[in-house]
């Protein structure tokens, strides 16, 4: 089986001639090789060669949308904090605490060429994250969450990017395609044992296809997964160490490509 992705480029206007196919999409930035969701782990992965970032959002207590998986500081940094009880400026002051503004990061992917693959964690994020894409007419950009009501939110709003809702393992990627109104069934079922990419049928991606939609997959480091993965004409993959995924020579092209 196999797809073109031309179509949908056009649709939502990201650049075409983006190299191959899976998209290698860094997961949190290359997280395997820097503290994940920082600068340093986005421009990182971009000189692996990953064509996109996922990325995480969480809103100070003053209404700013910052990149992080948690709200709490504990697990990454240490801290007993939350970023929903700060404001942007008492974030930004904390020793030893890297957690950019999405704006940043937004700004690092227009500099290095490279799309956003946004996973929306607080509520209230999508709609400011859109809101600052269309202002920089950055379209190279999708957004979603396993939050299906802010996804529905967006789609109900007009959102005009690509939208994905993140599916956990047993549940129906179909059903909550139809829920929250996603153009991409994103698949985190890392935890399926052994060979998850069994799960990843003809029959699941041909009516995900004829509905419309395309197919993300989880982030995967096995390279006899990530090998089989591969070869699916699904639109990316997730991975913590994009170089799996990008061989030495394409990483060249690609670091040239973003000049």
């Amino acid at each position: 089986m196999t797809r073109d992705f031309s179509a949908f480029f056009e649709r939502y206007g990201w650049p075409a001639a983006m190299g191959r196919f899976p998209f290698c999409i860094g997961h949190r930035g290359a997280s395997g090789h820097e503290r994940e969701n920082t600068l340093a782990a986005f421009r990182r992965a971009a000189e692996l060669g990953a064509e996109m970032w996922e990325l995480d959002t969480q809103l100070t207590g003053d209404g700013v949308v910052v990149v992080s998986h948690d709200d709490h500081l504990e697990r990454v940094f240490g801290i007993d904090r939350r970023i929903s009880e700060m404001t942007a400026a008492e974030l930004a002051a904390l020793d030893g605490v890297d957690v950019p503004r999405f704006s940043e990061v937004a700004a690092l992917a227009r500099e290095t060429g490279t799309g956003l693959y946004v996973e929306l964690k607080a509520s209230g994020t999508g709609l400011l994250c859109w809101r600052h894409l269309a202002e920089m007419n950055q379209r190279f950009a999708c957004l979603g969450s396993f939050d299906t009501t802010q996804v529905r939110e967006l789609r109900d709003a007009g959102c005009d990017f690509p939208l994905s809702v993140l599916i956990r393992v047993g549940h129906d990627p179909h059903a909550l395609g139809d829920e929250a109104g996603a153009d991409i069934l994103h698949l985190c079922w890392e935890r399926a044992g052994e060979r998850p990419q069994d799960l990843i049928t003809d029959a699941l991606m041909r009516r995900a296809f004829e509905a419309g939609r395309e197919i993300v997959l989880w982030h995967e480091e096995r390279p006899p997964i990530l090998d089989d993965i591969m070869k699916l004409p699904v639109l990316g993959i997730c991975t913590d160490l994009p170089d799996l995924m990008r061989p030495s020579a394409e990483r060249e092209k690609a670091v040239a490509r973003q000049g």
